[in-house]
């Protein structure tokens, strides 16, 4: 692969990934690369990211696929020593007792970054096995990483660190963050291997993290929610400026022709100024029906989140969720509340939601139009937050079809990818016959979403 086509690779896996770089930001990053050469790697990627990443969140994301695409070494490295001992093996006893010595020395002289040919050489020595296909070899973090068991070490760390001056706690501290380190290094080598010997797209696409804005709700971690959470209200500030901005160009009305003809009177009969009817302001009311149960309870709080946060758009919104049950929750969205208290309470709201514990749209439906039916009505917008997945019981679709009826317009977001719609107990077919059902699996998808409602 030459120069530039790692280079056009490297910009197109970017994109992919969600990072918006034009192609005048590559050719800067061309220019740039050009002035200062290509001799330093440390240099190229501050070149690059300076050229390309916008914003701080994706700067995880930029370091995982500049690794992938522009790797530190090849193999062992130039310069390193044949892993295997006189018999052929590069993994025995002895050798690990050797290395596990050495390890714990250079990590009691500084951190695991002064010393990465240290997880270049566990990965290559105790992480190697058979690949998937015949002549192929595979790198195993989870192997390498139980073989040598740093955690071990950490004890040894610690009375190293005191010796040299620190304090109890804070050898223990650092202790553990070196040993984390060097795991995270292990990780990273092996990646590193398997971009060596994989196809580098596909490679990224089944291990790297997205940006904040293309990670699906339904697999983000604890720690990705808080992110999510911060990325939520600049987007709904940059959601109702742009909307604000589309209703001041569409505010005319239809010509007013009469008004149009009496002013041309004045310039001999030239119409020099039309004249515009009033745009009546249509604004419709919102209703917002959420599945709260496991893992689709994130993607329905933040989209409540962010509807809630452009509620200006709307002359009234209301906010029910359920698991089998339906309990409203549009007083916990109060002008001006911490977004982390909503969420809180929210969570806690959830259990009001459920009586037998599992998801049962049928019932949760039957129980709205009982409980909530005049929510509905002519000016309504009915938006159903959910996977469509209800555990093989009854849909009472019958009752859907009434609630759409009652409504002005109906909406389906569902966070699952349109590949499993219709998988296991999922009911996205039969409900999409009734309702129009869209696939909502990140914030990018939901913002669009969100503008294209108002």
């Amino acid at each position: 692969m030459s120069l530039l086509d790692r280079h056009l690779g490297f910009v197109e896996a970017l994109r992919e990934a969600g990072l918006s770089v034009s192609l005048a930001e590559g050719l800067d990053a061309v220019a740039a690369l050009g002035a200062v050469g290509w001799h330093d790697r440390e240099t190229v990627r501050t070149v690059y990211a300076a050229t390309v990443v916008k914003r701080q969140t994706q700067r995880v994301t930029f370091d995982g696929l500049f690794d992938l695409w522009f790797p530190r070494l090849v193999g062992e490295g130039a310069g390193a020593e044949p892993l295997e001992d006189e018999t052929g093996l590069r993994d025995s006893a002895a050798q690990l007792r050797d290395f596990r010595e050495r390890l714990a020395e250079r990590m009691s002289e500084g951190p695991p970054e002064q010393s990465p040919e240290m997880a270049t050489e566990a990965m290559g020595r105790f992480g190697r096995m058979p690949g998937r296909a015949p002549g192929q070899t595979g790198w195993s973090p989870y192997n390498t990483l139980r073989r040598v068991a740093p955690d071990e070490l950490v004890g040894r760390l610690v009375e190293a660190l005191m010796g040299q001056g620190m304090g109890e706690e804070e050898a223990d501290q650092e202790a553990r963050a070196r040993v984390q380190g060097f795991r995270t290094q292990v990780e990273a080598e092996a990646l590193r291997r398997l971009a060596a010997e994989r196809d580098l797209v596909e490679l990224a696409r089944t291990t790297l993290r997205p940006t904040i804005e293309k990670l699906e709700f339904t697999s983000a971690r604890k720690a990705d929610l808080e992110e999510l959470r911060k990325a939520l209200y600049p987007l709904a500030r940059k959601l109702a400026t742009r909307l604000t901005k589309e209703q001041h160009a569409r505010r005319r009305g239809t010509l007013d022709f009469r008004r149009t003809v009496r002013s041309s009177l004045a310039t001999g009969g030239v119409p020099l100024e039309t004249h515009h009817r009033p745009k009546r302001p249509h604004r419709s009311e919102l209703v917002v029906l959420c599945d709260v149960s496991g893992s689709v309870a994130n993607f329905a709080q933040f989209t409540l989140m962010l509807v809630f946060a452009l509620r200006e758009q709307f002359t009234k919104v209301r906010a029910f969720t359920f698991v089998d049950d339906v309990h409203e929750v549009t007083d916990v969205f109060r002008p001006g509340a911490d977004p982390g208290e909503v969420f809180a309470e929210l969570a806690s709201r959830s259990a009001h939601a459920a009586r037998f514990g599992r998801t049962n749209y049928g019932a949760a439906f039957s129980r709205f139009v009982e409980e909530y039916a005049d929510a509905l009505g002519p000016r309504t917008t009915l938006l159903i937050l959910g996977d469509a997945r209800s555990n093989y019981r009854n849909l009472a679709e019958e009752v859907l079809a009434d609630m759409v009826d009652r409504s002005r317009r109906a909406i389906w977001l569902n966070p699952e990818h349109t590949r499993h719609w219709g998988t296991g107990d999922s009911a996205a077919p039969v409900y999409g016959e009734v309702v129009p059902m869209t696939e909502c699996r990140n914030l990018t998808q939901l913002s669009e979403f969100v503008h294209d409602l108002v």
